[in-house]
Parts: structure tokens; sequence; C-alpha cells
């Protein structure tokens, strides 16, 4: 499958994550982002080195400039379970607008077209790391990293873009 680009509408699917009421929550991505400007950024693996010290918080620590731009929903996606995203998540005391996601079968990461064979790792099979500007569904800017690099999908990318 192509990877998604410029110009599509991003697929739906369902994604996990845990609400404000600590409530497993299963949803379809258009129902989230359907009317809205939305950040999808995705990440290899949760905990691993270069999100967790890198990708992940460059967002957290511009979320309210990007709020301040339109932004309506800041959404990090991962190809891990919803207890492990959840767990993460909470590493991040400072974090009031990220909000960490599951796909916990790689299935919506297959609609995207934007898999990561890391089997050689150990880790199965992941997402390439990219971040990607929604505009009620519609890509609007999509940085797509090759394999593990971390090169033109952080915080400062979307900020250029917007």
């Amino acid at each position: 499958m192509a990877p998604i680009t410029v110009g599509d509408v991003v697929p739906d699917g369902s994604i996990s994550f845990f609400d404000e009421n600590d409530q497993l929550q299963t949803v379809s991505v258009h129902s989230i982002a359907a009317g809205k400007k939305v950040i999808l950024f995705g990440v290899p693996g949760a905990f691993t080195p270069t999100c967790s010290m890198s990708h992940v918080p460059g967002f957290i620590e511009k979320a309210e400039e990007l709020k301040s731009k339109g932004i309506d929903e800041i959404i990090c996606f991962s190809v891990n379970d919803p207890f492990v995203m959840k767990a993460w998540g909470k590493t991040y005391p400072e974090n009031k607008h990220v909000k960490f996601v599951a796909d916990g079968s790689g299935e919506y990461t297959h609609l995207l077209g934007l898999e990561l064979d890391l089997k050689d790792k150990g880790l199965g099979i992941r997402s390439r790391r990219f971040a990607m500007l929604l505009d009620n569904l519609k890509v609007t800017v999509a940085n797509i990293e090759s394999g593990g690099e971390f090169t033109v999908s952080g915080v400062e990318d979307i900020l250029k873009a917007l």
C-alpha cells in the first residue's frame, strides 16, 4: 500500500485511548478529526529513546503555540496497546494537550501505508515516524521519515507549515 500523502483524505479506522475519566475508548479517526485541524504524529514505539526524549517532548512543549495557531487536537500515535500508551503519557506530567492513542494491532498504520518492519530488532511491525497536519480529514502536510530517522517530523517542521 502506498503511503498516505498530501491531498489524501485520511482513512477511517479505529484507535484506542484512555479518556480523562480513565475509561478506555475506541473511536474512529474520522469521529475525532472531522471538522478540525489535527496534528497526528506517529512514533515507532512508546518508551523508545528518540520518541521519548525528542519527538514527544517537542509537541508537549509547543502545544500552546500550536493551539494558538488553530490546532484543535494533537495526537501521538503508536503501534502499542492502550495500556502502554496510557503509562507512557503519564511520564509527561506537564502534558495538557497531547492525546496518546494506540493502534494495538497495527491495522490503522497499515491503512496509512506507514508500516515499519522492526522484526530484526525484536519490535515487530510498527509505525514509521511521521507528523501530519489534517484539515477536516484532508492531509495538508505529510512529513514521513525513512527508517528510524528523525529529521522532518518534529514540532518545528509542523510549526513552519502553519
